[in-house]
């Protein structure tokens, strides 16, 4: 339903989804769809999410926030709340009153338009 649920145990669609959130810059943020969709929609959204839960300590993984701009991991209880946007911040990224950040400002549009995942 959401495409590849366990960690892989050699690469596959969860370290395509690492390589891609390691190449956005500092002050920069994808999304969880923008991801999925970079991948061939291979990974639903939801299971970008999960491959972010459990992501290696080199992925800046406060670098991928929901569709709407919003910080995803206030939800969670294995983190701090306001964790990811204080990390964001010190990146520079400033977010509005309702507690969103402007994609159009802030979006980072890498220069591939696929990365292909073998089966």
């Amino acid at each position: 339903m959401h495409g590849e649920v366990a960690a892989p145990s050699g690469g596959g669609a969860w370290e395509r989804v690492y390589i891609l959130v390691r190449a956005i810059p500092p002050g920069r943020v994808m999304t969880y769809g923008q991801i999925a969709a970079l991948l061939g929609n291979v990974l639903s959204p939801k299971a970008v999410g999960w491959a972010m839960h459990a992501c290696p300590d080199d992925v800046p993984w406060q670098r991928v926030v929901n569709a709407l701009g919003r910080c995803a991991t206030d939800r969670r209880g294995d983190l701090p709340p306001g964790l990811q946007r204080s990390l964001l911040e010190r990146e520079g990224v400033e977010f509005r009153l309702d507690g969103t950040l402007d994609l159009a400002r802030w979006r980072h549009e890498p220069p591939v338009r696929r990365v292909r995942v073998r089966r």
